[in-house]
């Protein structure tokens, strides 16, 4: 059977250890990315629904106007 070098054993623990250290704080991360990505769209929505909100209104009161000079 070969023998295994201690060195690279230990390079590869310590190299483990540290990603399983990492785990939580990516992960976290990560989640912060996605909340802040949910809370930015849901402005941009928000903003573009009161946009086109707006220019019904300006449609509305322009007929609205159209329809009463017509009567004059």
């Amino acid at each position: 059977m070969d023998e295994v070098n201690k060195q690279a054993v230990d390079a590869i623990a310590t190299v483990n250890a540290g990603i399983i250290a990492q785990s939580p704080a990516v992960a976290m991360a990560n989640l912060y990315q996605t909340l802040s990505n949910s809370a930015s769209m849901m402005s941009i929505n928000a903003v573009y629904a009161q946009q086109q909100t707006n220019i019904q209104f300006q449609a509305a009161t322009t007929l609205g106007i159209k329809k009463m000079f017509s009567v004059l």
